[in-house]
């Protein structure tokens, strides 16, 4: 067999994605108000469970989500992976974690990185909260935190995590 014939256990290949993102009604109210600094979710009025992002409708119950809860910047670590591929563009230097985060007063979660700990000290259940960019800087977008970073609170019962039903 050549080199030629030689499987290769990679390959490089530059792709550029243009793409143009319309925003619903219940995302545009969160983007705006993450503009503003403020968490807003949105709450089922049936099974009472909390959702940030919001979606506009209950995915469990299937009726619209219009009731705006305020939330605050903290929660907790709910999964987490560490990457260790470097991502083309991303200043962020491998290895880093990526987490869902799920805030206070939520029922779902939502992916964000994790930052200012030692990896290997982060666990599910640890308290954190939102390291936001400076507010010159805030645009309609999540990207205005720039990572979530422990806080000095007890972790959070890994049990409690699930959905209850109210």
């Amino acid at each position: 067999m050549s080199t030629e014939d030689t499987p290769k256990d990679y390959s490089e290949s530059p792709i550029n994605l243009e793409y143009f993102y319309t925003a619903g009604s219940a995302t545009t109210r969160f983007l705006n108000q993450v503009k503003e600094g403020n968490i807003v979710g949105q709450g089922c009025p049936k099974c009472k469970a909390v959702y940030v992002p919001p979606r506009g409708s209950c995915p469990r119950c299937g009726v619209a989500t219009d009731i705006e809860v305020p939330l605050t910047d903290k929660g907790c670590i709910e999964s987490f992976t560490v990457v260790h591929i470097p991502i083309p563009g991303n200043p962020i230097v491998p290895p880093y974690v990526c987490a869902m985060i799920r805030l206070d007063g939520a029922n779902i979660s939502f992916l964000h990185l994790i930052q200012d700990v030692d990896i290997e000290n982060i666990r599910i259940g640890m308290r954190i909260q939102a390291v936001w960019k400076p507010k010159e800087e805030w645009t309609h977008s999540l990207e205005n935190i720039k990572w979530f970073a422990p806080i000095d609170e007890p972790d959070v019962d890994v049990a409690t995590l699930r959905f209850q039903e109210s």
